[in-house]
């Protein structure tokens, strides 16, 4: 029986699952990276999110590998070129959690736009300040989607339920325009852009896209949520723009290195300035991270996989 290995954790309902489909799973969540190289040759699936680096070194090892399936969206913890050279499969799930993304963009975007983060921590130290915490409706401001995949769809027919004007901009798609956003140029977004909301995955092209440059090219000051992946934004760039009063504030699911207990250089510097930055606001990493996500993404591969073998 052809085996499948999962290496993260995932919603107990993957196992059965794939054992209905005709697999032999092992799930093996703890495993480490040394271990993946000792046993990969054994499996014609793997399953992952983003705990190991699926590289050429695991590859050239996994001889017998049909199948990778990550349980999200974003695959850069995989190397695509080395696994399209050996012909082997890649999954993802983006329509799992997108919903999920769209809802946490939504609440990060209310509660930076009405100062709800900043005017919480103050009630709790007995400051009790109205004015100073007087905050700003998205209703009748410029939403600016970037990235028009699932998730900036979804996010997009949410937002529509807020009288606001919302663009998208995709450089991956053509003709993506739809009932909720207008589909436009990025100097269109320079010009018109409120409110940013990124939702593009991490690639070599948009490593620190949004760097000083990028948001210095922005007409009016703005307010910036970044759900995506941390390395899109240079955060040493962005803290100076808010600085300047540049970017009004941010929302930040993600960081460049979300291992705070090991950071390097100038990193902690740079963190505590993150973190005590009243227009800032943070979570860490749990925009897609929802109880009815964590089922979703599975459903999702699963349809996926079914599809491989059957088809």
């Amino acid at each position: 029986m052809d085996k499948v290995l999962i290496i993260d954790d995932m919603h107990h309902s993957i196992i059965p699952s794939l054992i209905d489909i005709g697999f032999d799973v092992d799930y093996k969540p703890n495993i480490t990276e040394s271990e993946v190289l000792l046993c990969i040759a054994d499996y014609v699936g793997l399953v992952v999110r983003s705990k190991i680096f699926v590289g050429k070194e695991i590859l050239d090892k996994a001889t017998k590998l049909k199948f990778i399936a990550r349980a999200g969206a974003g695959l850069d913890q995989i190397v695509e070129e080395e696994v399209k050279k050996r012909n082997i499969i890649l999954l993802n799930a983006p329509e799992g959690n997108r919903d999920a993304v769209a809802e946490h963009t939504i609440g990060m975007m209310l509660a930076l736009l009405n100062k709800m983060h900043t005017a919480d921590a103050e009630i709790r130290q007995g400051i009790w300040k109205r004015e100073a915490n007087r905050g700003y409706e998205i209703g009748g401001k410029t939403v600016s989607i970037i990235g028009y995949g699932h998730t900036g769809k979804a996010l997009a027919k949410r937002l529509a339920a807020f009288d606001c004007k919302i663009l998208a901009f995709d450089i991956n798609h053509a003709f993506y325009g739809d009932a909720y956003a207008n589909e436009t140029t990025m100097d269109e977004i320079y010009q018109q852009t409120d409110i940013l909301s990124l939702h593009i995955p991490l690639t070599y092209h948009t490593q620190h896209l949004v760097n000083a440059s990028y948001l210095e090219k922005f007409k009016k000051k703005i307010w910036l949520i970044n759900t995506s992946r941390g390395p899109v934004v240079n955060l040493a760039h962005l803290l100076n723009k808010i600085d300047e009063g540049k970017v009004i504030g941010a929302a930040l699911d993600v960081l460049e290195n979300e291992k705070i207990d090991n950071f390097k250089t100038t990193q902690p510097e740079l963190f505590n300035r993150l973190v005590t930055n009243k227009k800032v606001l943070l979570t860490p990493h749990i925009a897609g991270w929802t109880v009815e996500s964590y089922e979703k993404i599975n459903a999702a591969l699963i349809n996926k996989i079914k599809k491989i073998i059957f088809n």
